[in-house]
């Protein structure tokens, strides 16, 4: 969906609150990970903007990569930096691509209720000042990662939101860890 030399952002927000040695360490993991398939990427942390300065900074990239971790941490940092509103209004109008793993792919969707069961709230409000479960919107329905993988630390949590949106009707994306969920235009599929 980018092509060779593409340039981006990594977002780690979603680690905020934690050790920053392991933020920091994650992050240029996260950076060399894309450099080893020919793609540039630089470090987007949130803290550092609002919205009076975030278009600026984030320019115009041709990717976001957005890492998982506490996704009511994640929701909260786009909120206060106005990366929300800046993603959503490129997304719409397909001028970059999104793409992350786990609470990366979580905020897309149009609610987060539910996900308090895995990622607690409390480091999102000591944060923030308050706790968003709204969503990004971009997805049609929520994303449960992590199902059904056991090396994962919460794939059994992930589990039990995954049964509590299905008893209560709740369609959602269920991905297990080495999926992904494409979404072009009107399609969408897990490969």
């Amino acid at each position: 969906m980018v092509g060779p030399r593409a340039r981006g952002w990594v977002v780690a927000n979603a680690l905020d609150g934690g050790d920053e040695e392991r933020r920091a360490q994650d992050t240029a993991r996260q950076i060399d990970a894309l450099a080893a398939i020919g793609l540039e990427a630089r470090d987007l942390d949130l803290r550092e903007h609002d919205p009076s300065t975030i278009g600026r900074a984030v320019g115009a990239p041709d990717f976001l990569w957005v890492r998982g971790g506490n996704v009511f941490t994640l929701r909260g940092a786009m909120a206060r930096s106005g990366l929300d509103a800046l993603l959503v209004e490129a997304l719409r109008a397909d001028a970059l691509v999104h793409a992350g793993f786990s609470a990366g792919a979580c905020v897309l969707a149009p609610s987060l209720a539910g996900l308090e069961h895995c990622d607690p709230t409390d480091e999102a409000h000591r944060l923030h000042g308050e706790v968003r479960t709204d969503g990004l919107g971009i997805l049609d329905r929520p994303v449960v990662p992590h199902l059904d993988s056991p090396e994962h630390p919460e794939s059994g949590l992930l589990g039990e939101v995954s049964r509590r949106y299905a008893r209560d009707g709740v369609a959602h994306w269920r991905l297990r860890d080495g999926e992904v969920l494409v979404v072009d235009g009107d399609r969408a599929e897990v490969v």
